[in-house]
Formats: C-alpha cells, structure tokens, sequence
C-alpha cells in the first residue's frame, strides 16, 4: 500500500493556493499577552492609601504586575520621596534600585524609576519620573537614601541624566574621556573602533 501526500498548505501562506488565485491575508504582529494586576494584601492597602496621602503633590497612583506604581511630577520627587521613608504608614526605608527608562523616541522623554521596599511593612512600590530628552534632569534623592549615590552617578554615565543636589557627580562607570550616552537608544553601539 502506498501512502499519498494530501495536498499540503504549508508550503503556501494562508489564503492562497498553488495556483495563487486568493488574495493575500495582511500581515499582522503578534500581540504581546499583558500580565494581569495581582497586588498582594500589603499592595492593595498601599494602593488606597497612596492618593490621599500624597494629593498635594499631583501624583497618579496606578499597579503593574505585582507593584503599586506612582507616577510624579519631577519637580516634587524629593518630597514625595521623603515622605514615602519618613511617615510609619509606609515606612520605604530601602531604595531596591533606580533605573533609567529612554522614551525618547516614542515621547521625547526619559523615565527616572526608584523601586521601594518597606522592610517594617513589607510592601514595594515603583516611583516615576518623566524629563524631557533636551535637559534631562531630576532632583538627586541622596538626601532621602544614601544609596541613591552610585545609582545617580551611573545613570548620568549612561544616559546624561542630571541630578542637581548630587554630592559628587562624577563618572562612576565609564572612563573621564567617554563621549556619549550608551545606555540611550540612540547610542551608536556598532560604531567602536577596537584596541
């Protein structure tokens, strides 16, 4: 008994045959899947109580994933900061890290992110920032966390952030002479010449 092939597909994009008579289908990206909001008892608590204590400051409380993130205006990071370590309700004595985010090309801004971790309470949260791509710049948080010195200091290395308050601003991973900003997209990373 001999076996056929049936007439296959796979060698023809959806819609068309052999012959190609169908029209192509459009070609369509696929969708990335969102992970849904699962705040745990600590983060739900932190996330009520978040916009009252901080309506002065013009903040926007939101969650992503497993945090509470609260957006504020630049100008009011310090004391939003200060305020988050300093009142027993949260208590965010531990700056986990701070990272820079280049929008540029979507937004023309870069995105200043501290991530927080209460030890007492045993909640965490995401603090943004947003500062035009031209100047960047947003208040040095040294004041509030000792630990913010090294961070500050890289990403100034990385992507030109200014910290204005810093203590010591200067070059913590890249040589004095380094020309550029290598931690923006924008950075030519193919064009080095080798030793």
């Amino acid at each position: 008994m001999t076996q056929t092939d049936p007439p296959s597909s796979e060698n023809f994009p959806p819609g068309e045959s052999d012959d190609g008579a169908a029209a192509r289908a459009p070609r369509h990206e696929p969708e990335t899947p969102q992970a849904a909001v699962a705040l745990s008892h600590e983060g739900e608590a932190l996330a009520l109580a978040l916009p009252d204590a901080l309506a002065i400051y013009g903040v926007d409380v939101g969650a992503a994933i497993d945090e509470v993130v609260c957006r504020v205006p630049v100008d009011h990071v310090v004391e939003v900061c200060r305020q988050l370590k300093d009142e027993p309700g949260f208590a965010f004595d531990y700056l986990r890290l701070l990272t820079v985010v280049d929008y540029v090309e979507q937004d023309g801004e870069f995105e200043v992110v501290y991530h927080l971790y209460s030890l007492g309470n045993h909640h965490k949260m995401m603090l943004k920032a947003r500062t035009p791509e031209g100047r960047p710049s947003v208040p040095s948080v040294t004041g509030v966390w000792r630990g913010a010195d090294w961070y500050e200091r890289e990403m100034h290395d990385l992507f030109g952030v200014d910290f204005p308050g810093h203590p010591n601003l200067v070059p913590l991973v890249l040589p004095d002479d380094f020309e550029g900003y290598p931690g923006r997209k924008s950075y030519p990373l193919n064009d080095y010449e080798e030793w």
